[in-house]
């Protein structure tokens, strides 16, 4: 691995934690209110992040544009996010604060969080449920009329705001109507079933982008003084994972192809509570919300290979393992802890289903309690949706969950303000890597979607313009002309292979080689087979990809193709990044670094520092860069709930 390594300057402030944005607010430049109307920005992605971030920035007079691969920004995977969203209010008067918030997902995310990003998110999250009640977003209510709060994993306190099971969509609609009320006014153009394929850069900054209009199959360019890309994570990279089949990570990786740092790939997240694996027929696995670890408790039978229906096993030969290592938490752990130990069990012969992957999450015991009814009200859609995808009626019989992959910590480089090492280039939501360290707590990436964008980036942004100056450019730029035909050039490339396998075969084999070699347990030996199998697939797709139809009109197997080909390129780099880090630390589990409890093992000593990937060049070794964790205010320990 190469040793030249730069050491990266986050732009944190200085000072108090709690008074760090606000200083640094007042700190930053702004640009008067009819200057605003002189300066243009594009917004690549319209899900929470980036529909709130146009519509803000809009609001305040700037020139927005944005783009989304959907038929409707409505469409965006934010929908698909079901359980909360994380606000320190303190409703239930139960001990909740700021600093308690701030707290938890430090820890939560194994001390590999920036620590001023994370307070800034916990400070402003109050405002969030503020500014989406006004919006009409119908949260759960008390029979007062107060907003209702439950409770998540790696909190021992109630501050998740919920909409039943379909947070994610209200939310959404709410950021949607601001942006939508916009476009009507005329300060944003939007632009659908446009993607991404190439980042502009002109003198050193971010100023435009190549979509292909995934209609016609034709090229557009576009400038503007800033470019946002807020396009959510990678995790389709296993092929099988929750995203929606048309999440990618295509935005991002042509960024860190033109030189955008991509930090921390290895950290991506399992979800422990997802509807288990049924066939090689399946394209994606079904969420079932962490709000449902509330009320359902975790169990699997205390003998191995019990066949007998749930139901017929006594109490006391069931083994509820959550609530016995972890009394303090109990089935409320976070994601990683939970999603390693449901694993465990399968792995020591514990597990249930025909396949022995899957464990149970049993509501009897809260139907007993609480009563149909109120159970209903709390879960009903979530219910429905495992019955009508199951056939199995979770008020009557136990769930069957297992892990599976979810979200990524890991994305491109930002600084405090969001912006990545590209001047003008700023990474909003999943698609940065700031705020969540090695394990994301649930409830917390709605939170940060919308904190960066309605209440980070209009100010970070406007400081970007007020202290640079822009030349006057035009979309025959030679910088656009050459991006222009790279692009064409790629998915010509891809057309003209007319190979034998189709783009998925080469995607589920990637996806099998990532899940058991850079899954839920890595080391060495797995993470240099996984490095020399990708390669092997990628040599394979670039021989024998059969890509059907023309670039001309609608062709989603162009699409895909041109997607897969990035995926093979970070699987790479993920296992490359996972090889290096040799520690453990939340949802990054080296199988070589470990309590004796069986518990992530961390090595500060060496690795508490952010890793940062340059690109080289086509099969060229990467730099790896880092930045320096320092934790002034939340003491290094090692993690537990117990």
């Amino acid at each position: 691995m190469t040793n030249q390594i730069k050491k990266l300057d986050g732009k944190v402030p200085a000072g108090p934690i709690q008074d760090r944005w606000k200083n640094h607010k007042f700190n930053m430049k702004i640009v008067n209110a009819a200057n605003k109307r002189k300066y243009s920005v594009i917004v690549v992605g319209t899900g929470l992040a980036g529909a709130s971030a146009a519509a803000s920035l809009a609001e305040l007079g700037y020139n927005v544009t944005t783009f989304c691969i959907q038929d409707s920004p409505r469409r965006a995977h934010s929908i698909a996010a079901q359980g909360g969203i994380n606000a320190a209010k303190n409703y239930p008067n139960d001990g909740d604060s700021i600093y308690r918030l701030f707290y938890d997902t430090v820890k939560g995310g194994d001390y590999r969080a920036r620590e001023s990003n994370v307070y800034r998110l916990a400070e402003v999250a109050n405002n969030i449920i503020d500014q989406c009640v006004a919006q009409g977003v119908p949260f759960a209510r008390e029979y007062g009329g107060t907003l209702s709060n439950r409770s998540f994993g790696g909190a021992q306190v109630s501050r998740t705001f919920y909409a039943r099971g379909q947070t994610g969509q209200q939310l959404l609609l709410g950021a949607y109507s601001a942006m939508m009320k916009e476009i009507n006014n005329g300060k944003i153009k939007s632009y659908t079933r446009r993607e991404m394929v190439e980042l502009v850069i002109v003198e050193g900054k971010a100023r435009g982008i190549i979509v292909r209009n995934l209609i016609t199959g034709e090229f557009e360019k576009y400038m503007a003084d800033a470019v946002l890309i807020a396009t959510g994570g990678y995790g389709n990279v296993f092929y099988l994972s929750t995203n929606a089949k048309a999440s990618n990570a295509s935005a991002a990786y042509r960024a860190y192809k033109k030189g955008a740092y991509f930090a921390n790939p290895c950290f991506t997240q399992i979800h422990p509570t997802c509807i288990p694996v049924s066939g090689d027929h399946q394209s994606k696995l079904t969420l079932m919300s962490e709000s449902l670890r509330n009320d359902g408790r975790v169990w699997v039978p205390k003998k191995k290979g019990d066949t007998r229906k749930p139901q017929d096993i006594p109490e006391e030969e069931r083994d509820y393992y959550l609530e016995r290592i972890y009394p303090s938490f109990g089935n409320l752990v976070p994601r990683d802890v939970a999603s390693r130990n449901a694993k465990n069990q399968c792995d020591a012969g514990f597990g249930v289903s025909n396949t022995g992957k899957a464990v149970y999450l049993d509501f009897a015991a809260a139907i007993k309690r609480d009563g149909h009814d109120k159970i209903k009200a709390k879960y009903g859609n979530l219910f429905d949706m495992y019955q009508r995808i199951t056939d199995a009626d979770p008020y009557k019989t136990p769930m069957m969950i297992y892990p599976a992959i979810h979200y990524t910590m890991g994305g491109l480089w930002v600084d405090y303000n969001l912006m990545s090492n590209i001047p003008g280039l700023f990474v909003l939501g999943e698609a940065n890597f700031s705020d969540h360290g090695a394990n994301r707590l649930g409830a917390s990436a709605l939170m940060q979607g919308l904190a960066d964008g309605y209440f980070v980036i209009p100010y970070t942004l406007g400081n970007y313009f007020a202290t640079e100056k822009f030349e006057k450019i035009d979309t025959n730029h030679p910088e656009f002309e050459k991006a222009f035909s790279t692009s064409k050039e790629r998915f010509n490339k891809l057309l003209a292979v007319n190979g034998t396998k189709t783009v998925d075969e080469f995607h589920k084999e990637l996806g099998l080689v990532m899940w058991d070699n850079v899954g839920m347990g890595r080391n060495e030996q797995g993470l240099q087979t996984a490095i020399k199998r990708i390669q092997e697939i990628r040599a394979d797709f670039w021989k024998n990809v059969k890509v059907t139809g023309t670039n001309v009109d609608v062709n989603t197997e162009l699409e895909k193709a041109g997607r897969v080909a990035d995926f093979l390129e970070l699987g790479e780099l993920m296992a490359k990044d996972a090889l290096v880090r040799k520690e453990s630390c939340g949802g990054h589990f080296r199988e070589e670094s470990q309590t004796e409890e069986g518990e992530a093992k961390r090595d500060d000593s060496n690795f508490c520092h952010v890793a940062a990937w340059e690109y080289q060049g086509e099969n060229a070794e990467p730099l790896r860069h880092i930045e320096e964790l320092q934790f002034e205010f939340v003491k290094l320990t090692q993690r537990s709930y117990k």
